[in-house]
């Protein structure tokens, strides 16, 4: 009984942090599975299916609030996909430190942009939004996803926000509902590869999803301000990870 309890707790809290700021909770998922002792790959496979969950619970919680930019969605869609699986390739020839380095150098920049933006109000016009930039979005966002084998909701806010020039809260809305995709198509790919733990995924679930859809309303409810200074330290934690 202790340890459903303790599996509720770990999958609210993460699937808080995701609905919040519109990330996949892989950073926390994967580590801590590996701890309970999965293997690497099927914690992977494993943190992947506990995304598309997550996501899909803060996703519908956005899409009510009317906070989801579909058109953006599909065109960053659009260019993520191939960018992954041509950067899964390059992985292969690329030194790993480097990737590292450019990487936490690319967070720690967005850090920056994040807090030194004026930032949006949610009743802003969507109309302001800067479609033709969404493209090196996906294209960021994918090759991020396939050189290091995480999730590109780390990129999809900041950059949603401070270059296409997107409200905060319809950042995180519409990052959320991309991540359920990307998520998902991945977690397909490595279910047939037996690589999820379809047990862990039950048990984090029913937290996973309460958390996600409370994160995505607390989204509503507080200053974007906040949401930004939040993600700022997010990404420099993740930066100095990558770093060291």
């Amino acid at each position: 009984m202790i340890s459903y309890f303790i599996d509720f707790i770990l999958g609210l809290g993460i699937g808080f942090i995701a609905g919040l700021l519109g990330v996949g909770g892989g950073f926390l998922i994967v580590p801590t599975l590996v701890l309970l002792g999965e293997p690497i790959h099927l914690a992977i496979g494993t943190s992947l299916a506990c995304i598309t969950i997550s996501a899909l619970a803060s996703a519908y919680t956005h899409l009510r609030r009317g906070a989801v930019l579909f058109k953006v969605v599909l065109i960053k869609e659009a260019f993520s996909v191939p960018f992954a699986i041509i950067g899964a390739y390059l992985s292969a020839v690329t030194p790993e430190r480097a990737l590292r380095l450019i990487f936490a150098g690319l967070l720690l920049y967005l850090t920056y942009t994040l807090l030194r933006s004026g930032g949006k109000s949610l009743q802003e016009s969507a109309g302001e939004v800067n479609y033709l930039r969404v493209p090196i979005v996906g294209i960021l966002a994918g090759l991020t996803s396939g050189l290091l084998g995480i999730s590109g909701g780390i990129l999809n806010v900041p950059l949603f926000h401070t270059y296409v020039g997107i409200p905060m809260r319809y950042s995180v809305g519409t990052s959320s509902l991309s991540l359920l995709f990307t998520a998902l198509a991945g977690t397909i790919a490595h279910y047939r590869l037996e690589q999820v733990d379809v047990n862990m995924v039950l048990l984090l679930a029913p937290g996973l999803m309460l958390g996600a859809h409370y994160g995505a309303l607390t989204v509503h409810r507080v200053e974007p301000s906040l949401i930004r200074r939040l993600f700022a330290v997010l990404l420099v934690i993740i930066a100095l990870k990558m770093l060291l």
